[in-house]
């Protein structure tokens, strides 16, 4: 399932969900924004003594008794500016505080449902893009709240407490810088609204330039083998040239903006001070009056000049928070039924009934697929590439849920059991194994997270790793590369060897693993592999016929249908049949039966 693109910034959708996570966090909520409401209280407070300290100085008197009230005025001055520093500091700590673990549990909460969804979403969607939107939604959620409590909160504090003050002393000069601030802002909104859509578009090719560049990373070696490097560049090239398009249409759209906000603000100071000029000529003004509105008009402007700044950074933060969201509202198509109990596995019994199944993109694979494994029976799935082998693996352990038919353990349903424990009862290894970017031992530790280092050694010596581990000078202690690409293909498939040894679940299943072994290697892991099988349900899914010898029953596909079932020796002693004329292919397979 692709995630949909091209969605416009959803703002009350992004902040219910910021709500929800900064208000587990009460406490330092509240403290920042008693932070905020301090400083912005001292921002109005404070120019009210510049007033009466100029007014002071204008009146030219020097008497000993008017230089006291000049050092008790600048002493109160000091005072509440120094509380302003105060709620500076507390509101910078907090706000740390609080972004750091609100932060912390928007990661938590993209990753975990991020992580839920189905093996469908992953393979049709960009890994890189991916993992982006998750650190942009947490990110994001420092850019919202840096711009609330330290931009927009305060501003609008600020201008109330403005606009009260000037209006005590006129109330056509407060009214007037109150309805230009108001216009200012509101020219702002609706410029930020028009650039939307650039910026919107620059979101998105920005997306899909890092999908594009995450892409070539991982394919490096394929671009590398076939000498591509002029193609993929052409390829690339064109992806940014989308980008710089968008890039410099919405750069354009901030000139644009910029030049009205400039010419806007110089109009508001020239129009404000020219009526603080005609009160003064009146004599409703003092020249302390005429400073503080000075200092109000700069310190004003410079906060409404950036509501507009912060308006296109919310706008960013809010469409960039959009597209995890959009994943976070996404239903996860596998999910454990309402009355889910634990699966419980005695005998290991597994049973496909009537089993059909087709692909999203309409792909049928498996077509009235019926099934009984017995407990601790050993069988080999066989046939033709696409012949659904492996889509059978992959529908056991739940990548993919039935819409007709049956697979039960036991007599239970999967369906009707946890994920978890379903895929707990479960060994499996890919005919591709994916390892972590971490140390070998951590990654066999995988099987089974809580087993020891004895136990992880123990077990890469059944699997044959520990031939390859002891060459390295770090040993397990190895960093084995994205993908785990620093080891060969053959040594990835005994890491995950014995990471199915160290699980010893009850059902094995084996989508051909040794299919990436030389010969010498691929003797050593069936010596491997008869031992982990001992006492084990298994479904091999063998597309080298050397691997089915030692299997109790043969069952041989065409077309998602079973059309063989019997043992090595019974099918090959029958003319004409497909098992025969696959062997036949295979020159008798690569190893001998005993």
């Amino acid at each position: 399932m692709q995630v949909e693109q091209k969605k416009p910034a959803r703002v009350w959708p992004v902040l219910r969900a910021y709500w929800t996570a900064v208000i587990a966090y009460p406490g330092l909520l509240i403290l920042a924004i008693t932070a905020a409401v301090t400083i912005e209280a001292g921002e109005v407070i404070a120019p009210l003594f510049l007033k009466q300290f100029v007014n002071v100085l204008a009146a030219g008197n020097t008497a000993p008794l008017i230089f006291g009230t000049l050092i008790a005025i600048l002493g109160m001055y000091a005072l509440v500016n120094f509380i302003a520093w105060i709620g500076q500091r507390v509101r910078m700590l907090t706000l740390g505080r609080l972004e750091a673990r609100v932060m912390g549990d928007l990661y938590d909460r993209s990753f975990t449902y991020l992580v839920g969804h189905s093996h469908e979403f992953f393979i049709s969607n960009f890994t890189g893009t991916l993992t982006r939107r998750v650190t942009r939604y947490a990110r994001s959620f420092e850019s919202v709240l840096d711009n609330f409590l330290i931009n927009l909160l305060p501003a609008f504090i600020f201008l109330p407490g403005v606009v009260l003050v000037l209006s005590l002393r006129s109330v056509w000069l407060g009214a007037g810088l109150f309805v230009l601030t108001i216009l200012f802002i509101y020219i702002q909104y609706k410029m930020v609204m028009w650039l939307q859509p650039l910026r919107t578009r620059r979101v998105e090719e920005d997306s899909r330039m890092t999908g594009a560049l995450s892409d070539a990373v991982l394919n490096h070696s394929t671009i590398t083998s076939f000498a591509a490097l002029p193609s993929e560049r052409s390829y690339f090239g064109k992806v940014t040239d989308q980008w710089r398009d968008a890039t410099r249409k919405a750069m354009d759209g901030y000139a644009l903006i910029y030049g009205v906000q400039g010419l806007f603000a110089l109009f508001i100071e020239v129009a404000i001070l020219a009526g603080a000029a005609f009160l003064w000529q009146k004599g409703l003004l003092t020249i302390g009056d005429f400073v503080l509105v000075q200092i109000y008009i700069i310190n004003l402007l410079n906060r409404v000049w950036g509501v507009g700044r912060n308006m296109r950074q919310l706008h960013d933060a809010f469409s960039e928070a959009t597209e995890m969201l959009d994943i976070m509202e996404l239903p996860h198509e596998i999910v454990d039924a309402k009355s889910a109990k634990s699966l419980t596995v005695a005998e290991g019994t597994v049973a496909f009934d009537q089993v059909s199944f087709e692909y999203h993109d309409g792909h049928a694979v498996l077509n009235d697929f019926s099934l009984t494994i017995e407990s601790h029976e050993k069988v080999a799935l066989i046939g033709s590439s696409g012949a659904g082998k492996t889509t059978i693996a992959k529908l056991l352990i739940r990548l993919y849920d039935l819409k007709i038919g049956s697979i039960s353990i036991d007599g239970q349903n999967i369906a009707k059991v946890t994920q978890e424990s379903l895929r707990r009862a479960i060994a499996f290894v890919p005919q591709e194994p994916m390892l972590f970017h971490r140390s070998l031992m951590e990654n066999i530790r995988y099987g089974r997270q809580e087993a020891t280092d004895e136990e992880v050694i123990e077990a890469a010596k059944q699997a044959h790793c520990f031939e390859f581990i002891s060459r390295y000078p770090e040993g397990f202690n190895t960093m084995v590369g994205e993908r785990g690409v620093k080891l060969s293909g053959g040594e990835r498939q005994r890491v995950a060897i014995a990471r199915a040894i160290l699980k010893n679940a009850p059902i094995l299943v084996l989508d051909e693993a040794t299919s990436s072994l030389d010969s010498e290697s691929e003797r050593l892991i069936q010596d491997a592999l008869l031992r982990l099988m001992e006492g084990k349900t298994v479904i091999a899914i063998a597309h080298r016929l050397s691997t089915v010898m030692h299997m109790n029953r043969l069952i041989v596909m065409e077309k998602g249908s079973v059309v063989l079932t019997g043992t090595h020796e019974e099918l090959l002693a029958e003319e004409g049949n497909l098992y025969k004329k696959l062997w036949e292919i295979q020159a008798g397979g690569f190893l001998r039966k005993d």
